[in-house]
């Protein structure tokens, strides 16, 4: 028999050892999953391939070594990496270099055409500096690589869109962001269905431009417009009211009109964000309408003395109830019906730091 301080003793230790397992199974559980997604974008080049390389390192996707560094991150460039600036040729063979390193991390790289791609494409040469023929190693070397039969030319049609639908996340229904060089026009009568109507278009007018002869460049010769057989409805990719040229989202100053626009585009495009380059300020990335347009031209180019930028959105899904399901790979697994804190941080970079567009934060269901 045990005596009464013998059982309180007993029943002590009974406690202690039942509150160490439960740490310990509680200890053992696995952590909650969480999904992230990182994506970068990137604005006008025009021909520096240092400054390109400057903010790629600054936004953590590349070494010193311009070794993809971005794991899983998302790289997007909107265009005009042509043009001004010396060398375009470097920027477009390090994008070609990132391609499939990025791929094989799990990554994703767009690329998407800028007017200045297209001018190029059809002969408009005015904006190309005699640097930048030079480096290229002749203006016969140039408009042979850009042609349907060198290697820049097969680049731009096989991995170069006029406009790009970017998914933050893995299941359906995930929210989407909408980049294009310039802006796009709510009453732009290609827009639906987006993307594949603009990219469809697009794709058919550079391949008009790029099959020889292509049109001699201009100057010195005499420019001679769109290439012969452009349909209507591939010119109207080229227009001024285009996706490559039209510059409503930037620079049309009453908010309320921006804003208007933006609201009909995302119930039109389903996106959640309408995403572009082409307009540039030349100290800050802008944001309108709460960031629902942001415009990430700064000038990067020497050619412009602009700041040194990157648009940054970290998406994160977080599990309300239990822990998630992982598949093999460790990725995780969304269910219809399995609820999460969603959370999206809209961030510009510069040099000196980021600074803060957007945070929004709220529970959705799959």
């Amino acid at each position: 028999m045990l005596n009464r301080t013998q059982w309180i003793l007993f029943v002590a230790c009974a406690i202690a050892l039942w509150l160490i397992l439960g740490s310990i199974v509680r200890e053992e559980k696995p952590p909650r999953q969480a999904f992230r997604q990182r994506l970068v974008a990137v604005g006008d080049l025009h021909g520096d391939i240092r400054n390109t390389k400057a903010v790629l390192r600054m936004a953590k996707l590349i070494d010193e070594h311009d070794k993809w560094v971005g794991g899983t991150d998302i790289l997007v460039q909107t265009g005009d990496n042509i043009d001004r600036g010396t060398y375009a040729l470097d920027i477009y063979r390090l994008m070609a270099q990132l391609r499939d390193p990025i791929r094989d991390a799990g990554g994703q790289l767009y690329t998407i055409l800028g007017n200045h791609e297209y001018m190029d494409a059809i002969g408009d040469w005015r904006y190309v500096s005699k640097a930048d023929i030079a480096h290229w190693g002749g203006p016969k070397q140039r408009l042979h690589d850009l042609s349907l039969d060198g290697w820049l030319g097969q680049e731009w049609l096989a991995n170069y869109t006029t406009t790009q639908r970017v998914h933050l996340a893995p299941f359906k229904g995930a929210p989407s962001l909408s980049f294009t060089h310039g802006s796009l026009r709510p009453s732009y009568p290609h827009l639906l269905p987006y993307p594949d109507r603009i990219n469809e278009l697009g794709a058919s007018l550079l391949k008009r431009g790029l099959t020889p002869p292509m049109a001699p460049p201009h100057p010195p010769n005499p420019y001679r417009g769109l290439p012969e057989g452009t349909t209507p409805a591939e010119a109207s990719v080229y227009d001024g009211e285009g996706p490559l040229w039209w510059r409503g989202l930037a620079d049309v100053p009453d908010e309320k009109t921006v804003c208007a626009w933006a609201a009909e585009l995302q119930e039109k495009l389903g996106v959640r964000r309408i995403i572009g380059g082409h307009t540039p300020d030349f100290e800050r990335i802008v944001d309108r309408c709460g960031g629902d347009v942001i415009i990430i031209d700064t000038g990067i180019s020497y050619a412009y003395g602009g700041v040194l930028s990157a648009l940054e959105i970290i998406y994160t899904l977080t599990p309300v109830d239990g822990v998630g399901e992982l598949s093999a790979d460790g990725a995780h697994i969304f269910r219809e019906g399995d609820r999460y804190v969603e959370r999206e941080e809209v961030y510009a970079v510069y040099q000196r730091g980021k600074k803060k567009i957007a945070v929004v934060e709220q529970q959705i269901t799959i």
